[in-house]
């Protein structure tokens, strides 16, 4: 089996976490195995990707009980750090079992830059990888040692965007 690589999305551009499920739909199809841990996201909220990838045979577990300040600003952060934190754990045990080929860590470059986990839980998560598994994580603001430690790194810029013109994120393009 050759060597898994470490993959980083990240940036102020929109398309981070739609590359990562398409690289994951693009492996399913090819008969791996993936799993896609979402962190921060809406707890209201599907996304039209997660609910393609389950169609499709890819596993998807959405933290429920996290969410970022921008969605909900009544968010007790002690809570969502403490959620986080348990996250982290579960991640490093499902990437321990070996089940997978590709797992994706959707949001995790924000959970670092907004400071409700640190580098060192990162590199555990790193560390805890075996060699064959493809490792991606996504969200704005990925820290500089994650940057270095991985394989691939792809920086998504906005040039452009309509939520600067107030349009809100509509379901099936932005979601």
């Amino acid at each position: 089996m050759p060597k898994g690589l470490i993959h980083v999305y990240t940036g102020e551009g929109k398309g981070k976490t739609t590359a990562a499920f398409g690289l994951a739909k693009r492996a399913a199809g090819h008969g791996k195995k993936v799993l896609i841990l979402q962190f921060l996201k809406s707890r209201t909220k599907n996304s039209g990707e997660s609910v393609t990838a389950e169609k499709t045979g890819i596993t998807v577990i959405k933290f429920k009980d996290q969410t970022t300040p921008l969605f909900d600003p009544d968010v007790n952060l002690q809570k969502l750090k403490d959620s986080i934190k348990r996250a982290t754990a579960f991640t490093i045990k499902e990437i321990k079992s070996n089940a997978y080929d590709v797992v994706i860590l959707d949001e995790f470059n924000t959970v670092l830059n907004c400071g409700y986990a640190t580098i060192k839980n990162a590199m555990k998560i790193i560390d805890a990888k075996p060699e064959r598994l493809e490792l991606i994580f996504t969200g704005r603001g990925a820290p500089e040692e994650l940057i270095e430690a991985a394989d691939y790194v792809t920086e998504m810029r906005m040039i452009k965007h309509p939520f600067n013109r107030g349009v809100k994120a509509r379901k099936g393009i932005e979601f």
